[in-house]
């Protein structure tokens, strides 16, 4: 009983002071902080896959079959970690700074935001995943090393559309284009 209304009173005082400390400007500048390691994590992550595709030896089934599952370690732990944290910190951000519901480049942003979920996720699932399971079939005598290439021929151009709506919402978030106004400003 008396640890109860310690622990009570102790999460109460924390949940005071971070509603203190998250309020207002605060609260905006951790989210962008947050975004931004997070979108750096998910381009140094596609970055980290690219060189995996280019530069792991692949003479072997044992050695396809590691650097397969290398790259399924990237995406797990994170791409698409680094995805989720961008992409819901991006929203709160939304929500929590009120002008950036009227800004043009900011729901460009989250549509694109949107559309890389589908990537990676298209990526991660049917690209990475099914690889790893290729490779290991093969490196039991299951199946052929045309399967895995018939499996994974469109994963170049995954990354590189990635990486193109990263880019591009890199520079949506430095840039600000003024779009047209969404909302039209009442006359006085």
């Amino acid at each position: 009983m008396v640890l109860q209304r310690i622990s009570i009173g102790l999460f109460n005082r924390v949940k005071r002071s971070m509603y203190v400390v998250l309020k207002g400007d605060s609260m905006r500048i951790v989210l962008k902080i947050l975004h931004t390691l997070a979108a750096a994590g998910m381009l140094g992550g596609l970055l980290a896959y690219f060189v995996l595709l280019l530069a792991s030896p692949q003479d072997s089934a044992s050695a396809v079959l590691d650097m397969r599952l290398s790259i399924l370690s990237v995406c797990n732990y994170l791409i698409v970690p680094s995805l989720v944290i961008s992409l819901t910190s991006g929203l709160l951000s939304m929500i929590v700074h009120k002008p950036f519901m009227d800004k043009g480049w900011a729901l460009v942003k989250a549509l694109m935001g949107i559309l890389m979920v589908k990537a990676v996720l298209g990526l991660v699932g049917a690209k990475a995943s099914a690889a790893a399971d290729f490779a290991k079939q093969i490196a039991a005598g299951e199946m052929t090393e045309v399967s895995l290439e018939k499996a994974v021929s469109g994963e170049w151009g995954m990354i590189w559309l990635i990486l193109l709506l990263i880019a591009v919402n890199y520079v949506l978030g430095v840039w600000r284009p003024r779009f047209v106004k969404l909302r039209p400003h009442p006359t006085a």
